[in-house]
């Protein structure tokens, strides 16, 4: 109801995780208070403020906030006024800033007037190299969530049309639905014996696990702020797997792709894109794809964002 009659000062700290967690900090020093995503900002700058001087707060916030599922009607209407008024009180106080990309830290800096720094979801870089391919059959794989809005059908329904010569190997983690989506994913690929259900495995195992693969494949058609801008950390995983990659347009990704010519981006989110981008590489070029996708491994993993965070922890304990 609050949230309705957009009385957001009376929900701002409400939630029972909040609360838990003020009774926890209240009354303790801090010399740094790192609020992970938006919705704890409220929260980081209200234990900041029991310090004097004021304890520094480092926003991280990974993706667009007040975006974050605006596809649900009730989140969109609920929840993102809220989310809006979060950013626009608490981000121009924050003392430091990151996104997951200079898309969205761009968004903030725009909407709210923050100076967004970039941390990647990126992999630690794993000593791998590219595997050898197999004789008469290309081997594709994804690894995520099994959530409806994934775009999980969109790509199955490709694995299907690339027919044979072509398989797909899923490495999907089971919704807080008991895995009922994720049954009803292997429900709609029974016989097809070119598409396989594995259970997740552990971040720490899944580079070693796709490894095994030649093509890592995504595809998200843009319902969101997010969608459209995103770079997820699945890319960053299939590099460190030394995979080709084919994914569906976005501005990050599409960037990356191009500079290290790590494979093909489809024309736009249609399986029948996706499968033409499949399609339009020979056996070579995957081979030479994974190659690169071994050279650029240093440079795509998360060396490069644990840099930016040790300077941002410079920066905020040296003047705290």
């Amino acid at each position: 109801m609050n949230l309705a009659l957009r009385r957001f000062g009376s929900v701002i700290l409400a939630a029972p995780a909040v609360q838990q967690a003020q009774e926890l900090a209240t009354g303790k020093r801090f010399d740094l208070i790192v609020a992970n995503e938006a919705r704890a900002l409220p929260l980081a700058h209200a234990l900041a403020a029991e310090s004097t001087p004021k304890t520094p707060v480092w926003g991280d916030m990974h993706e667009w906030a007040p975006e974050e599922r605006a596809h649900v009607l009730s989140w969109k209407l609920l929840v993102k006024p809220f989310m809006t008024h979060v950013c626009k009180v608490y981000v121009p106080q924050t003392d430091a800033l990151t996104a997951v990309n200079g898309s969205i830290g761009a968004l903030y800096d725009r909407e709210f007037g923050g100076t967004a720094r970039t941390v990647r979801n990126a992999a630690a870089h794993q000593p791998l190299e590219p595997s050898a391919m197999k004789d008469g059959v290309i081997r594709l794989a994804h690894s995520g969530a099994a959530v409806p809005g994934r775009n999980l059908e969109g790509m199955i329904q490709a694995a299907i049309a690339l027919g044979d010569g072509y398989t797909l190997d899923l490495y999907l983690v089971k919704a807080r639905d008991g895995g009922k989506y994720w049954n009803h994913l292997r429900e709609i690929t029974s016989g097809n014996s070119r598409i396989t259900f594995h259970e997740a495995v552990a971040p720490t195992e899944l580079a070693q696990t796709l490894n095994h693969y030649d093509i890592g494949v995504f595809s998200l058609p843009p319902q969101t702020t997010n969608h459209r801008l995103m770079l997820p950390n699945k890319f960053f995983d299939f590099v460190q797997a030394r995979l080709a990659i084919v994914f569906s347009p976005s501005p990050e990704t599409s960037s990356l792709i191009e500079k290290f010519d790590l494979g093909r981006i489809a024309n736009d989110y249609s399986p029948e894109a996706l499968v033409a981008a499949v399609r339009s590489m020979t056996r070579e070029d995957v081979q030479r794809f994974k190659n690169n996708s071994h050279k650029s491994a240093g440079a795509l993993s998360s060396e490069e964002d644990e840099q930016v965070e040790r300077t941002i922890l410079r920066e905020l304990l040296t003047n705290a």
